[in-house]
């Protein structure tokens, strides 16, 4: 492959599968594709967009990276200019973004970008990942370009930015952090898509399931186990009751990534898919086809992916929504017993109300 400024030939460091002219539809989450599609549809989208480049910060974004960070390349952090050729080989990638590491001891990494992406990795991530691990990042972020997320990342934190110094003007935040708020679900969504395409490049499930627990734990592998962490998904999505619920949607509203454990669980789930593995396999939607792409299609299969959602989750306000769906009876009494219990002690069929309730963590950033 000739790729990058110098022209040479550059292939990946083990015999990893390659895949010519593939779509990003091919590893994007339903919502996150139905998302990209129509938004790839609508008539003049990039052109008033990219007119806004001129308010959005990029040029001193790229000005303060390349003055005040690292750039990556053969004679600069060359095991990670290899990872990026690599990756940008592995899904076809014709142009290879720049990418720089920049001094922060917080594990991140980010595509940001409008007219061309840019990825920045910082210090505390290369210095916490094993080569295989770091592979699969770096897949992570090229997933990001080939999708087109930079440009909406790059929207996102603007607008996050803008919310903050316009907080003390009365109500002057509200409608920003509306569409931050929509926008914060739609990258989230987008975080399951780059995961997929980190494994696609790295192609080590182990890898990425290992890159995922140290940002939950640290450099701590021999303290973890990948079954007892992706059990601590399982317990996060079926315990509690509606209280719990609630508290877990006002823990992920703040955040632009999903919980690290959901996105173990997510990522384990897509590799055992007949999805992945036809993939692998060769068989997937190419590029040239994306024009042909039918917007109302994305729409229903996004549809039918949180029909299957709501329907298998064991979230108990899942559980109640599918209830309310199916007609149950007695919603009133579901309702009171699913929130303060249905134990019959003191005669009374339910808990105090009043009783405190534990807390969780507070939720952190993470990549």
């Amino acid at each position: 492959m000739t790729d990058g400024p110098s022209g040479s030939e550059r292939v990946p460091s083990r015999d990893r599968r390659r895949f010519p002219g593939i779509s990003s539809r091919a590893y994007e989450h339903p919502a996150d594709r139905s998302a990209l599609v129509a938004l790839r549809k609508l008539s003049g989208f990039d052109t008033v967009f990219k007119a806004l480049s001129g308010l959005l910060p990029e040029r001193s974004l790229r000005l303060m990276y390349l003055s005040d960070s690292v750039r990556v390349s053969d004679q600069q952090f060359s095991h990670l200019n290899d990872m990026l050729r690599d990756a940008c080989y592995i899904l076809d990638l014709e142009k290879v973004p720049p990418m720089y590491v920049n001094q922060d001891p917080q594990p991140n990494a980010m595509c940001i970008g409008l007219d061309e992406p840019v990825i920045v990795l910082t210090t505390g991530l290369v210095e916490l990942l094993d080569e295989e691990e770091m592979r699969a990042v770096v897949g992570h972020e090229v997933g990001h370009a080939l999708s087109g997320h930079a440009v909406y990342r790059t929207i996102l934190l603007f607008l996050t930015n803008l919310a903050l110094k316009v907080a003390w003007i009365p109500l002057g935040n509200v409608a920003i952090m509306a569409i931050v708020t929509g926008l914060r679900e739609w990258f989230r969504k987008s975080e399951l898509s780059a995961d997929r395409a980190g494994l696609l490049t790295g192609q080590d499930l182990q890898a990425s399931m290992r890159g995922l627990m140290k940002l939950a734990g640290g450099n701590h592998l021999h303290e973890m186990n990948v079954d007892a962490f992706l059990a601590q998904a399982d317990e996060y999505e079926r315990g509690g009751d509606l209280r719990d619920s609630v508290l877990k949607i006002l823990n992920v509203l703040p955040r632009s990534h999903p919980f690290t454990t959901v996105r173990a669980a997510e990522l384990k789930k897509w590799a055992a898919s007949r999805d992945y593995q036809r993939i692998m396999d060769g068989h997937y939607p190419r590029r040239g086809e994306d024009k042909d792409t039918s917007v109302s299609d994305s729409f229903k299969e996004s549809a039918t992916h949180y029909a299957d959602s709501v329907r298998n989750s064991k979230d108990p306000l899942m559980g109640l929504v599918r209830d309310i769906a199916g007609g149950a009876g007695d919603l009133g009494g579901k309702l009171r017993d699913t929130v303060f219990g249905s134990g019959r002690a003191g005669g009374t069929g339910r808990q105090d109300p009043g009783q405190p309730d534990a807390d969780g963590p507070e939720s952190s950033p993470g990549r």
